[in-house]
């Protein structure tokens, strides 16, 4: 048996702990909501799928006339949520209403108001794909020379919706989102129920949200994969994919609380997989290799066989490649057992609602297990011979079985698969081997310069960078990567360039060699704060001037925040899992700690973690109109930085004779719960935050040593931290600043401290080497901090 780890309050009292849970929980599903094509419920949906009714019609929303079709899957009527969030001149974000319209449901539904679970023990983990529009709202009216409010900007990026949905129901422990561009509702069921076997949440709120754009129907229609009738999934005359739009939420809790209140279990989450194609951009592995790999670890991690499954809702997007791809990928995973298994597409009905597709498909595939009816592939014409499966055409089909798989797979490469039981099995979930997580390798690219020993020269020194601007506060990277990349390095947007050469550095640092043989074991996690803010830009501005036929085939994959990562795994061979984390200026920093779970929980043998950030001058534009560099922040600068960690499971780098920087030894992630944009100026969830990972490392607030702090130059946000670091870590002899010399790193900060600290170390520049920790918090109020123990003591 395992307790719940102990919180404290900012009077230093214990928080109420609910009950001693047992040591690998199940997770399951209580409560679900959704808002899509079929209606504005997650009944209308299961109603409509089940009946093989096609919600896909005209586009009314906005003109579709120049676009490659004119159908989507729109949501018909879009009410007002209960729960309002930040509104900069009345506007609201379709996004952010999506997802609070459909976690309303999932909460109600779920009978919360119930619970006593206190909030510290609530997590928050959503994921997306084409993000808010308002950061392209402000840039579009800005060039036009028209008035437009910079809040805009703060309703755009994919932490948006994580933080109003954190705001709304005040949730105060992990709150994280998660763009692994079409696998992100899958991956973020997933890694919430992670949060709960690892002990940090009670119960997490997961999904996805996404909307139907303009930008999204012109790159589509530039890749040619825009069907100009309803989509044909797996059929021999498919002709391409149909957007949609829409949102899906889930409750997940532990199994003890569903006990404990009486509450309805609907389903249990028994494991996910994550894989990466390492392949191409765009095209999957045309044999579903990677995919298939997915599907293999998703069952490996429930302890079930290909001969339990009854019924796979498939990723089935219309497309030639990724059909013929996703056949081959279960037939590869499942064996023998594949052609008696029923298949069936989702997205034949309502579209592909990209980022909110794989929560969407989830709860179609519980709603499939509970009814024992494996909903249809509509619009399904004629066999093809590529696709050779029981795709369950036009008509329902009864099923008998408890085990059900949901496959989601992206562009980058990115797949994810999560397994679902109808009731909670009665076989325990293995238990993973308990080894700690050490850093073995790190790369550095900062306005210092090349290498970490440049970035610390001006840190020890109390120097900043000479390479900022004091016109545009800015500073950026300026360094020649040809040696490092290479002649592949060409065609890659610079976020991708800077992500792959910190990878390749990180990579021959750690001396990890990565082969067929290996591979499939070292996994990429990705963090950014903005994700590929130039080539984003760049595909607009041609679109906005030209019209949707200069929409721009070669840029347009690489405007999905996980293009990067997608790139360091086919360049590297890191095949293994893969996802990227865009928790605002934490990202990161929670891209550390989720790296540490998936490693923890033997979903890998070492990550490639790299967090990375660049600057154009309309970010910087955009931080200026939101008050960056006002008089409250003096000494505020930005600046571009990659980072690049190597993580490894202890065993493993032992066992190949790595040298070891130092070890994970715990985190803590909180949320202030205050919504968009907003922060406490009391510095209570970054205090919650330190003590939580202080606690999880075993270890007492007497036994740091040093801090390396995420302050910047921004006087309330800095004074916030200065008051958490008082009160949770009163003996720390040594409080590092570095953002203030090196400029405020956006996403990549808490790596950047990781490897402050342990360069620190290795170069003996602590007397008394002790546990250190690492803080990152982002705008809007959730704060990451991570224990770091000594290579003495790791």
């Amino acid at each position: 048996m395992a307790e719940a780890t102990p919180l404290r309050s900012s009077r230093n009292e214990p928080m109420p702990v609910p009950v001693v849970w047992p040591a690998v929980p199940r997770v399951v599903v209580v409560g679900v909501g959704a808002i899509t094509p079929q209606g504005a419920n997650a009944d209308a949906l299961w109603e409509g799928v089940r009946s093989g009714r096609v919600a896909i019609r005209r586009v009314r929303r906005f003109a579709t006339a120049a676009f490659q079709t004119e159908l989507g899957g729109e949501v018909p009527y879009l009410p007002t949520p209960q729960h309002d969030y930040r509104r900069p001149d009345g506007e609201r974000e379709r996004m952010i209403d999506l997802g609070l319209l459909a976690a309303e449901e999932a909460i109600a539904n779920a009978n919360v108001d119930r619970w006593q679970l206190p909030p510290e023990r609530w997590g928050v983990v959503v994921g997306g794909c084409a993000g808010g529009r308002g950061a392209e709202t402000w840039l579009r009216r800005r060039l036009q020379g028209t008035s437009v409010d910079p809040g805009l900007i703060l309703l755009s990026p994919p932490q948006a919706l994580a933080d109003a949905l954190s705001g709304a129901f005040g949730f105060k422990g992990p709150c994280m989102s998660l763009n692994t561009a079409c696998a992100s509702g899958t991956n973020a069921i997933g890694y919430g129920a992670d949060l709960i076997r690892c002990g940090h949440a009670d119960a997490v709120l997961v999904g996805g949200s996404d909307e139907l754009t303009e930008m999204n129907y012109a790159g589509f229609g530039a890749l040619e994969a825009l069907s100009p009738k309803p989509c044909t999934p797996y059929s021999r005359d498919r002709l391409g994919l149909t957007l949609g739009e829409g949102a899906a939420m889930l409750v997940l809790a532990r199994e003890e609380l569903a006990l404990r209140y009486e509450i309805g279990v609907l389903a249990e989450v028994r494991g996910y997989g994550l894989s990466a194609d390492g392949y191409h951009p765009v095209a999957p592995n045309p044999e579903g290799e990677g995919a298939a790999r997915a599907i293999r670890a998703a069952l490996g991690a429930a302890a079930v066989s290909p001969a339990d499954v009854a019924y796979v809702n498939g990723h089935g997007t219309g497309t030639d490649r990724n059909d013929s791809a996703e056949t081959r990928a279960i037939r590869n995973a499942l064996k023998v057992d594949a052609s008696r298994v029923l298949v069936s597409s989702t997205k034949s009905m309502i579209g592909h609602l990209l980022g909110a597709a794989g929560a969407v498909e989830a709860i179609v595939t519980i709603k499939a297990l509970q009814e024992q009816l494996a909903p249809p592939t509509a619009n399904y014409e004629a066999p093809d011979p590529e696709c050779d499966l029981d795709y369950v055409p036009n008509r329902a089909r009864r099923f008998e079985g408890d085990i059900a798989i949901s496959n989601s797979f992206a562009f980058g490469g990115a797949n994810a698969c999560v397994v679902f039981s109808r009731e909670v099995m009665a076989d325990a979930l293995p238990m993973p081997p308990a080894e700690r997580t050490v850093v073995t390798g790190m790369a550095l690219l900062s306005s210092a310069g090349v290498g970490v020993e440049a970035a610390w020269d001006l840190v020890k020194n109390r120097r900043r960078s000479p390479r900022f601007s004091e016109t545009t506060r800015c500073a950026r990277i300026s360094a020649d990567l040809t040696s490092t990349v290479g002649r592949e390095g060409r065609r890659l947007d610079r976020l991708s360039l800077l992500s792959l050469a910190v990878a390749k550095d990180a990579i021959a640092d750690a001396g990890l060699v990565i082969n067929s043989r290996n591979g499939p074991r070292v996994g990429v996690v990705f963090g950014t704060a903005i994700g590929p803010a130039e080539v984003s830009e760049e595909f607009c501005r041609q679109v906005w001037t030209d019209g949707p036929d200069a929409a721009n085939p070669a840029l347009f994959p690489n405007i999905v925040h996980n293009a990067a990562g997608g790139h360091v795994s086919i360049h590297t061979g890191a095949v293994g899992v893969a996802t990227t984390v865009c928790t605002g200026h934490a990202a990161g920093a929670a891209a550390v700690c989720y790296a540490h779970d998936l490693l923890s929980s033997d979903k890998a043998d070492a990550v490639i973690c790299i967090a990375a950030d660049v600057l154009t001058d309309s970010v910087c534009d955009a931080y200026r109109d939101l008050g960056m560099f006002s008089s409250d922040a003096p000494e505020a600068c930005l600046a571009e930085s990659a980072v690049g960690l190597v993580l490894e499971r202890e065993g493993s780098a032992r066992a190949r004779g790595a040298r070891l920087y130092g070890a994970v030894s715990g985190y803590g992630i909180a949320s202030d719960a205050l919504g968009i944009g907003r922060s406490d100026a009391r510095g209570s969830g970054l205090e919650r935050a330190i003590r939580t990972a202080v606690e999880r490392a075993g270890r007492q607030s007497l036994d740091v040593e040093t801090v390396w702090a995420g302050c910047f130059g921004q006087r309330v946000l800095d004074r916030a931290e200065a008051r958490a670091i008082r009160r949770s870590l009163p003996r720390a002899s040594q409080v590092f600043m570095p953002r203030l010399f090196l400029g405020e790193p956006l996403g990549a900060g808490g790596p950047l401290g990781v490897a402050l600290a342990m360069h620190q170390w290795q170069n003996g520049g602590a007397a008394h080497p002790g546990l250190a920790i690492v803080n990152s918090s982002s705008l809007g109020g959730v704060h990451v901090s991570i224990a770091l123990e000594p290579p003495t003591l790791a």
